[in-house]
């Protein structure tokens, strides 16, 4: 990991002045790893009775295609839903079984990903793909500089 990464992760695992250590509340912060292709590979999972995506917060170095692996270890069936360019990517997940997604993410930012099938304690599984990098200056709006963590 670069310097520049691993600043960016520092504190994102617990609840801090940071956004997402105060919108997903708990859960692992992981990082995908970019193979020799270019693409990046990670694991999702949800783990036996615990109602939460591990990791909850997904960080790319980068925008560019991520194959993600999803399994279910749990002893209920969710539906994962994930963002990627142009439409969402829906994974139906029986009870131990596992499912892949080829997602694109081109631009910097946060990115949800969930589940709500069977209410999940009324809140469903919730969880943020977090893409790094600088938009493009033809796409920034014209406004102060905002601060960063």
């Amino acid at each position: 990991m670069t310097a520049n990464v691993e600043q960016v992760l520092a504190g994102l695992d617990k609840q801090n002045s940071a956004a997402l250590g105060k919108l997903i509340g708990r859960g692992n912060v992981a990082q995908a790893e970019e193979g020799p292709d270019g693409t990046m590979r990670a694991t999702i999972r949800i783990n036996l009775d615990e109602i939460a995506w591990d990791p909850a917060v997904l960080v790319l170095p980068h925008g560019g295609k991520v194959e993600i692996d999803v399994v279910n270890d749990d002893l209920n069936t969710h539906c994962a839903v994930l963002p990627s360019n142009g439409d969402s990517q829906f994974i139906w997940l029986t009870c131990n079984s596992k499912g892949k997604a080829v997602l694109e993410l081109d631009g910097p930012g946060y990115y949800w990903y969930g589940s709500a099938t069977g209410n999940d304690e009324g809140r469903g599984l919730t969880g943020v793909i977090m893409v790094l990098g600088d938009v493009p200056a033809e796409a920034r709006l014209d406004r102060p500089t905002q601060p960063r963590p």
